[in-house]
């Protein structure tokens, strides 16, 4: 049997430790490394060598995992089940106590008296936690331990209060003790189920190098050696150890800082050239974005090494960069697992070669993952005088590195008139001050311009090893970004093009993270959709969304989200999607006031939809004057309403060339032709360079009806009255025999040839006769019409008799710079003559269809066309944000 010494000599020099501080541990019978001098031999024994190699696995619970007792039970069933031949598993403290140990010693350097209260509140809690789980001498034994421990820690935290102060040994030694008794917990457990276990302290064993940047480095081989050592004296095939602690060259007790359990989980990996580490989360393994941002982030199945380490760089919830460094250089992977979820594969971390294949994943999806990091400042430094003068940038950052700060990102134009770099955003004040300090002269002679701090940035990094040898990516990765008006305020790539990163202001880091994962293969094209106005032409298309969603989804990779629905005097939101099914009924039990502001920052400020579209299912003039802040503001703005576009030119120009001018679209097909491919044939016909010389048409659906059926002895006003039973019109239809729905159609077309009139430039014959414009009511007028009826009549027989038709019609004449709106007569041969029911029918003229004009004739009226004319408009806009043609 082998027993310890009580104490370890620390007569030797150490400049990390003063002469009281060594004392002190001398006092406490604290040491962290023990030698071979340090056994005493109770009998003959021979010198057992480690095996190393495959035969192991290394497991690595963190405090989560340990939380207590059942947790602790389910961990040991995970490491009782695992059929390896040797397991070394590398153990947190329970959750929160070291957080509790840190409180221990701050209570105690400010002379705070219940830090005694607080000790006896984590040996409590690790009593109650004993009792559950043992009974026995294995209860007894570890309860004899703790009380020892706490007895000794007492003295020292009267100590540290008696000074006043703690000492960062001091500091190390209290906080790493939650991670002793965690292991010992866990060993006792695992051996009370019948498996032979040994606990490692793993201050006798780890030995690291504390360095200037508040890390350390492992000695890997006097580790090696103490590990050969400890394993003579404690053989074992199943060893419970401690993470986060380890010991200096002078065996003084430390810790390996941040991540420190995982970082001891590697080491020992590295050490025992383990065949794989295996770290348990609460999570199923690693997300390819932050799943709290892009809800449909999902599960990597693997990562390279320089994946997760770029990963975890840019704060993506993976492991700390130094975790992977000791296990690369034996390709040992390491599999993130769920302790919660142990059915899930989780995700493997390993060294992959450029012809593996993922499931055909990488073949063909070359980005990973996503990660942000907010709250940063971008600190510009820029004149003329930087070009080609050489140690510029190393005078720049030799000045940062002085005053301690983090450089996160650095970017430089080849031009050298610039450098910028994204530093915290707590340290930029003293970064901008340093560096004016520094080149005070050079900005006083005009050599440097300016040293500039942008505020409220964030970073934004593409990470995936296939990036390099793909073309393309960055394209992609921009293209999303721009069609999501995002602004990029700085960019960064290394040779390697593991990662492509750029700085975003921090209020749109959320959306362009969504944007960027949606337009790669990790989620749907998604865009969150607002309908305002749930009227007739509103409510078809939100039934026509509710029959093509699935099918959208299924085939094309794209979801429409209805975030809201505003109508004049209520309005429904939701944070994830309106169910479809039921609208009317919620709007009508859930719905609240509308408020139009509200409503539009819902829709497109919404948590996990980067992009974002207003349908605008009115007539109303007042809702199109909000467009241009929508597209200002990023908004996507579909519409059949003609007010916009047919309003006030300047209004429509500015409105035009914000479009032109941004990633931002504006659809309005249905403006003119309903569900008619009006507008995109005439955009065709102009982009392909053909000339426009005359647009003519019939635009109105209504007024096809009326005129198609308005033969025999049939009075105008008993079509009209047909019509509008039939649902053709208006519910007063003085609105479309009137004549300014036209003239706005034709307005419309006439901006889009390149004329510029105004709607009082329209000449526009109106059929509502002078004495009933000013009747009170509809069913007044449609009562008088009657008396009205003869002049159409006699124009319907001159027509007649002279072979031809009466047909309303619009028209554009580019050639004379003129449009008109008005009744005219057609021979019977026309085309237009030819039409039934409510179609409609548009002639365009141009140089190349000049004999025979082009032609195009459908359904223009009714609420299907009209929406369906729309949701294509809606289709649209999802093609132009990514999703398949």
């Amino acid at each position: 049997m082998w027993k310890r010494l009580e104490n370890h000599d620390f007569s030797g020099s150490n400049p990390c430790i003063s002469k009281w501080e060594r004392g002190e541990l001398l006092k406490f019978g604290i040491r962290a490394a023990v030698t071979s001098e340090e056994y005493l031999l109770d009998g003959a024994t021979e010198n057992i060598q480690l095996p190393r190699g495959d035969i192991w696995s290394v497991h690595k619970f963190g405090g989560t995992c340990v939380g207590n007792s059942e947790r602790i039970r389910n961990v040991a069933d995970v490491i009782i089940q695992d059929q390896s031949e040797g397991k070394l598993v590398v153990v947190s403290a329970m959750s929160k106590v070291t957080d509790m140990m840190y409180d221990l010693i701050n209570k105690a350097q400010s002379r705070d008296e219940s830090y005694l209260t607080a000790l006896d509140a984590v040996l409590e809690k690790h009593k109650l936690t004993a009792i559950d789980l043992l009974d026995g001498d294995e209860l007894a034994s570890f309860l004899s331990h703790i009380q020892h421990d706490v007895n000794n820690l007492k003295s020292m935290l009267r100590a540290i209060y008696i000074a006043g102060h703690a000492t960062e040994s001091f500091t190390d030694f209290v906080a790493g003790h939650g991670e002793l008794w965690s292991a010992q917990l866990l060993a006792s457990v695992v051996r009370m189920s019948g498996v032979e276990c040994e606990w490692m302290d793993t201050r006798e064993v780890l030995v690291v190098n504390p360095t200037s940047s508040n890390q350390v480095d492992p000695d890997y081989l006097k580790s090696g050696e103490r590990l050969e050592k400890w394993y003579s004296k404690n053989p074992s095939m199943t060893i419970i150890a401690t993470g986060f602690i380890a010991s200096t060259p002078q065996d003084i007790p430390t810790t390996l800082k941040r991540d420190g359990s995982d970082f001891s989980a590697a080491i020992m990996g590295a050490l025992f050239k383990a065949r794989q580490v295996t770290i348990w989360t609460d999570v199923d393994g690693v997300y390819s974005a932050d799943p709290r941002k892009v809800s449909e982030a999902v599960i990597l199945k693997t990562l390279s090494y320089q994946e997760a380490w770029e990963m975890s760089y840019f704060g993506a919830n993976v492991l700390h960069p130094r975790t992977i460094v000791p296990v690369m250089q034996y390709d040992i992977p390491i599999v993130i697992k769920n302790i919660f979820n142990l059915a899930a594969p989780g995700t493997m971390i390993c060294r992959s070669s450029d012809n593996e294949l993922e499931d055909g994943q990488t073949s063909v999806f070359p980005v990973k993952g996503f990660a942000t990091i907010d709250k940063l400042a971008l600190v510009n430094v820029e004149g003329t005088g930087m070009a080609g003068v050489p140690g510029t940038a190393s005078d720049i950052f030799d000045a940062v590195k002085n005053v301690g700060a983090n450089v996160i990102m650095i970017s430089q134009a080849s031009s050298e008139h610039s450098i910028c770099f994204a530093v915290p955003e707590k340290e930029v004040k003293v970064v901008a001050d340093v560096l004016e300090s520094r080149f005070g002269q050079a900005l006083s002679s005009g050599r440097l311009s300016q040293i500039s701090v942008i505020h409220g940035c964030s970073i934004l990094a593409a990470v995936g090893q296939r990036m390099a040898s793909t073309s393309g990516v960055s394209a992609t990765f921009f293209s999303a970004l721009a069609k999501a008006n995002i602004n990029i305020r700085a960019i960064a790539q290394g040779c390697s093009e593991f990662n492509v990163t750029v700085v975003v202001k921090q209020e749109e880091c959320v959306r362009a993270l969504r944007a960027v994962h949606s337009r790669f293969y990790l989620s749907r094209t998604s865009i969150a959709v607002g309908i305002v106005g749930p009227g007739l032409i509103g409510g078809t298309l939100l039934e026509q969304l509710k029959d093509q969603s699935a099918v959208l989804k299924e085939k094309f990779n794209i979801d429409l989200r209805v975030m809201g629905i505003i109508g004049k005097r209520s309005m429904l939101l939701s944070d994830s999607g309106i169910d479809l099914s039921k609208w009317k009924e919620l709007l009508s039990e859930k719905g609240e006031m509308a408020d139009l502001n509200k409503f539009v920052q819902h829709v497109s400020e919404n948590y996990f939809i980067p992009n974002s579209v207003l349908v605008d299912c009115t007539a109303d003039s007042h809702i199109a004057s909000h467009y241009y802040d929508w597209l200002q503001r990023g908004i996507h703005v579909v519409t059949p309403n003609k007010k916009a576009n047919s309003g006030p030119l300047d209004q429509y120009l500015k409105l035009r060339d914000l479009q032109r001018q941004s990633y931002t679209h504006y659809f309005y097909e249905a403006t003119v032709g309903a569900g008619l491919p009006i507008i995109s044939t005439l955009r065709g016909l102009l982009e392909t360079g053909d000339k426009i010389l005359r647009i003519e048409g019939i635009f109105s659906g209504t007024l096809s009806y009326i005129f198609n059926n308005l033969a025999g002895t049939k009075a105008f006003s008993q079509v009209v009255k047909e019509a509008k039973e039939a649902g053709y019109t208006e519910p007063d239809p003085r609105d479309d025999l009137s004549g300014t729905d036209v003239a706005r159609k034709v307005i419309i077309l006439a901006r889009e040839s390149g004329l510029d009139p105004e709607l009082s430039d329209i000449p526009v014959q109106s059929l509502v006769p002078e004495p009933l414009r000013a009747t009170a009511s509809a069913e007044d007028f449609l009562l008088d019409l009657p008396k009205f009826d003869q002049e159409l009549s006699e124009q319907r027989q001159e027509a007649e008799d002279e072979g031809e038709v009466l047909r309303y019609v619009g028209v554009v004449d580019i050639v004379n710079g003129k449009g008109a709106v008005e009744l005219r007569r057609y021979n019977k041969e026309h085309p237009f003559a030819q039409l039934s029911g409510s179609d409609n029918i548009i002639a365009f003229t141009t140089e190349r269809y000049c004999k025979q004009p082009l032609i195009v004739r459908g359904p223009g009226a009714g609420a299907e066309v009209t929406a369906g004319g729309v949701f294509s408009d809606i289709l649209r806009l999802a093609s132009y944000l990514g999703a398949p043609s």
